[in-house]
C-alpha cells in the first residue's frame, strides 16, 4: 500500500524576506525598549535581583575570583609578551562589559591561557620583523613606573615608521599596539558574526577538536616557560616547531640555568600542586578555594625583595607595575591590515570556549543562553577594551567551575572580581617590582593540569571511539609541533575527512530474518538468523552520493556474488556462440574438447536469487549521482529477470527518486516497487512468480 502524502503549502520566501526587512527596518519606541533589554540582558535580569537570597554568593565568587585573578593575570601577561599592566586592564574591563551584555550567569570572562598564548605569538613574530631583541630577560629599570619609559635600544624608526607608528615607539609600546589591533580586529570579526548569524561555524569545532587544540597549545606554553623556571636567557622562537626549537635552545644553554630560579621554582611547584590536589580531595569540606597562587605570589615577592634576589642572584624579576590607567588610544588601522588574518583563529576560538561554557553551565543550572547574544557579548570585551590598552578574551573553565563552587548566582560577581583588579590598578601593582618571573611561570605551568591530564584519558577515548581519538592526536600533534592556529586548522580539516571518509565506505551487510518475526538483521553479526529463499536483502549504512557510488555498487555485487554487467555479457557472448554453432550447423564440433571448453566458461550462471531487497532506512539523502545509481541497478538487474525492491525509504529519498524519473513518469509501477517496511518487500517478492 501506498501512504497518502500531505500537501505542504509553498512558501513564499520573497515576501517572508520583505516582511522580515519592514519589520527590521521600521522603529517604534516598544522596538526600541526591546532592542535595548535584548542587547543589554542586564536590563532584564538586574530590576529582579534578589539581593537577600544571591548577595552573599555573588560577593564571596567575586572576592574569591579577584584574587585569583591577580596573580593569573600578571603570569599570562609572560605569555601574550606584554607587561603585566596589560593583563590588569584586561580583567578589569571584560569583567564589566560581559555584566552588562553576557547572557550566562556563571561563566568567568577574562586572561585565558590559550589566547593569550595566540596572542603572543602575533606580538611576537612583529615584533621580529619590526627588528626589535625579543629578549625580554634584560634587567628592569629602575624609575617611577610610567609606561612611557623603554628601553631606548629596542626602537626601531625605520619598521615604526612603516608600519605607520611614531619613531619615538618603542618594543613595548609597539607590541601593545600589536596586541590591540588584533584585539580590535578580532572583536569586529565575532560582532560581524553575530550580525549575519554565523554562529553555526562553531559547530565544526567537534569536542575532540577543542581537546587536542587546547593540549596541544598547553605543551606549547609549558615549554615557553621552562626558560623562566631555570632562569636561563634564551631567544623566543617563533614559527613553525616553535617547541621542538625551544627545547633544542633550552639543552643547549642548560649550564646556564640560575641556581635561584631552580631552588624557587621547585619550591613553588610543590607548594601549588600540593595545594591543588588537597584542595581537590576536600572541595567538598572548603566553603571556597584556597587562594594558594596570591599567598605564593606574596611570600615571594617578600623574599625576593628583602633578599635581594635580583641584584645578589640575577633572578629575573617582573619589574616596575605602574598604578592608575593610560589615556585610551585607537588601535592603529595600519597594524590592523597586518593582523587581520591572524584575527580569524583567535575570534573563532574565544567565541567557541564562552560558547561552549555557557551552554554547558546553563544547562546544568536549568536556564537558558542566547549564543547570537553571547557572541556580540565577546566581541564587544574586545572591541572596548582595545581602546584602553587591553587584549584578547575569553571564558575560562577553570575560573568559572570556581565561581560556581563559591556560590555564584549573577554576574554581580564578575563586578566585585574587577573591583579587586581595580585596588591593584590604583594602588597594589608596585609592590610587585620584586617578583620573580619563575614565580609567574609556575603558576601558569601548575594552571596546565586540566589540559594536559587529557593524555591520561586516551586509552578511554580509544575505547569510546577510535576515530575520535586519531583526530584528538592530529590535531594535539600539529597544534604542538606546528602551531597553534595551523593545528586548529589542520584539525577541522581532519575531522572533516573523517567523516567524509566514514560516508564514502560505510558498512554494508547482507540481511537475514529473526525466527519467527518480521524483523531483519545483519546476518554477519547475528547467529540463528535465516535467509529467505529466492531473497537478497542489502543494507547501506551512509547517503547515497557521487563520492561512494563506486563503493555501494562493489559492496552490492561482492555481497550478492552476482555482477549484472558481467553476466549480461557472459550470456551475449554464450548466445553469439550458440548462434555461430547452429548457423554451421557443425555439431561435431561443437562437442570437440577445445569449443567445449569454451562454451562450458560461457556458460550462464546459475542465479540463487529472484528479488534484491534494498535496505534504505540509513540513506539519509540521494544526490543526482545516487538517483542514476539506483536506475542503473534496476535497469541492470531487470535484464536478468530480478526486481529490485526498495524498502524504509525516507520522505526525502522518494521525493529524489520521483524526481529522477526512478517510477516512471506516472508512477504506475511504484507501489510495486517502493515498500514501507522490509517485511512487506519480502512478502511481494515471495508472491512473485
Amino acid at each position: 500500500f501506498l501512504m497518502e502524502r500531505k500537501t505542504h503549502v509553498k512558501i513564499n520566501r520573497k515576501e517572508i524576506i520583505l516582511a522580515k526587512l519592514r519589520r527590521s527596518c521600521s522603529c517604534t519606541p516598544q522596538k526600541l525598549k526591546n532592542f535595548l533589554m535584548d542587547f543589554f540582558p542586564v536590563l532584564q535580569w538586574l530590576p529582579k535581583y534578589r539581593c537577600k537570597e544571591y548577595i552573599w554568593g555573588d560577593v564571596m565568587s567575586g572576592l574569591v575570583i579577584g584574587i585569583i585573578l591577580v596573580p593569573q593575570a600578571i603570569a599570562y601577561s609572560l605569555l601574550a609578551g606584554l607587561k603585566p599592566i596589560y593583563s590588569l586592564y584586561t580583567s578589569f574591563f571584560a569583567n564589566i562589559i560581559y555584566f552588562l551584555m553576557g547572557t550566562s550567569r556563571h561563566v568567568s570572562v577574562g586572561i585565558f591561557s590559550l589566547i593569550s598564548l595566540m596572542v603572543g605569538q602575533v606580538v611576537d613574530r612583529e615584533l621580529l620583523l619590526a627588528g626589535f631583541d625579543l629578549n625580554d630577560d634584560a634587567p628592569p629599570a629602575s624609575g617611577d613606573g610610567s609606561l612611557q619609559n623603554d628601553n631606548l635600544s629596542n626602537i626601531t624608526a625605520f619598521n615604526l615608521t612603516i608600519a605607520g607608528i611614531n619613531a619615538e615607539c618603542g618594543k613595548e609600546c609597539y607590541a601593545i599596539g600589536i596586541a590591540t589591533a588584533l584585539t580590535f580586529m578580532a572583536g569586529v570579526y565575532q560582532v560581524l558574526m553575530g550580525i549575519f548569524r554565523l554562529g553555526f561555524v562553531s559547530m565544526y569545532l567537534s569536542e575532540s577538536v577543542l581537546d587536542g587544540f587546547a593540549t596541544g597549545a598547553s605543551l606549547t606554553i609549558l615549554t615557553a616557560q621552562v626558560k623562566y623556571l631555570i632562569g636561563i636567557k634564551i631567544p623566543r622562537s617563533q614559527g613553525h616547531g616553535m617547541l621542538v626549537i625551544t627545547w633544542i635552545n633550552i639543552f643547549r644553554n642548560i649550564s646556564q640555568a640560575n641556581l635561584c630560579d631552580v631552588i624557587t621554582s621547585a619550591i613553588c611547584i610543590v607548594v601549588l600542586v600540593t595545594a591543588k590536589e588537597l584542595g581537590d580531595r576536600y572541595k567538598h569540606k572548603l566553603k571556597f578555594p584556597l587562594p594558594t597562587e596570591l599567598v605564593v605570589i606574596v611570600v615571594a615577592t617578600l623574599v625576593s625583595h628583602y633578599g635581594k634576589l635580583n641584584e645578589v642572584y640575577a633572578s629575573s624579576v617582573s619589574g616596575a607595575i605602574p598604578t592608575g590607567f593610560i589615556p585610551p588610544k585607537v588601535p592603529e588601522f595600519n597594524l590592523m591590515l597586518r593582523v587581520a588574518l591572524d584575527a580569524l583563529p583567535l575570534a573563532i576560538v574565544s567565541f567557541v570556549f564562552t560558547v561552549s561554557l555557557s551552554e554547558m553551565f546553563a544547562k546544568k543550572y536549568a536556564y537558558t543562553i542566547r549564543a547570537n547574544q553571547e557572541m556580540f557579548a565577546v566581541g564587544f570585551c574586545n572591541i572596548i577594551p582595545s581602546f584602553f590598552h587591553s587584549f584578547a578574551t575569553s571564558a575560562a573553565l577553570a575560573k568559572t567551575l570556581v565561581k560556581t563552587s563559591t556560590g555564584c548566582q549573577t554576574q554581580i560577581s564578575g563586578v566585585i572580581s574587577a573591583m579587586v583588579v581595580l585596588l591593584v590598578l590604583l594602588f597594589l601593582a608596585p609592590l610587585f617590582y620584586s617578583l620573580q618571573k619563575c614565580v609567574l611561570a609556575c603558576i601558569i605551568i601548575v594552571s596546565l593540569r586540566g589540559a594536559l591530564r587529557k593524555f591520561r584519558d586516551v586509552p578511554a577515548r580509544y575505547r569510546v571511539n577510535k576515530v575520535d581519538t586519531l583526530v584528538w592526536v592530529v590535531t594535539m600533534s600539529a597544534s604542538a609541533l606546528v602551531s597553534t592556529e595551523i593545528g586548529l586548522l589542520v584539525g577541522i580539516v581532519f575531522s572533516m575527512l573523517c567523516i567524509i571518509v566514514r560516508t564514502q565506505r560505510p558498512r554494508t551487510a547482507l540481511l537475514g530474518q529473526i525466527q519467527d518475526t518480521s524483523f531483519y538483521e545483519d546476518d554477519s553479526e547475528y547467529e540463528n538468523l535465516s535467509t529467505v529463499p529466492k531473497v537478497k536483502i542489502f543494507r547501506f549504512e551512509a547517503p547515497l552520493y557521487y563520492a561512494n557510488r563506486n563503493y555501494f555498487l562493489k559492496s552490492l555485487y561482492r555481497l550478492t556474488n552476482l555482477d549484472p554487467n558481467l553476466e549480461a555479457a557472459r550470456r551475449k557472448k554464450y548466445e553469439k556462440k550458440e548462434k555461430q554453432h547452429l548457423k554451421k550447423g557443425n555439431h561435431r564440433m561443437a562437442n570437440g574438447l577445445g569449443i567445449g571448453e569454451t562454451t562450458l566458461q560461457l556458460v550462464p550462471k546459475q542465479i540463487d536469487f529472484q528479488a534484491l531487497v534494498i535496505d534504505c532506512s540509513s540513506i539519509s539523502f540521494l544526490d543526482t549521482t545516487g538517483v542514476n545509481t539506483l536506475k542503473e541497478i534496476l535497469k541492470d538487474y531487470k535484464n536478468l529477470n530480478i526486481s529490485v525492491l526498495l524498502a524504509c525509504c525516507n520522505p526525502s529519498v522518494i521525493d529524489s527518486l520521483k524526481r529522477g524519473g526512478y517510477f516512471g513518469k506516472d508512477f504506475g509501477c511504484m507501489q510495486e516497487m517502493l515498500f514501507y517496511s522490509i517485511h512487506n518487500a519480502v512478502l511481494f517478492a515471495k508472491d512473485q512468480k
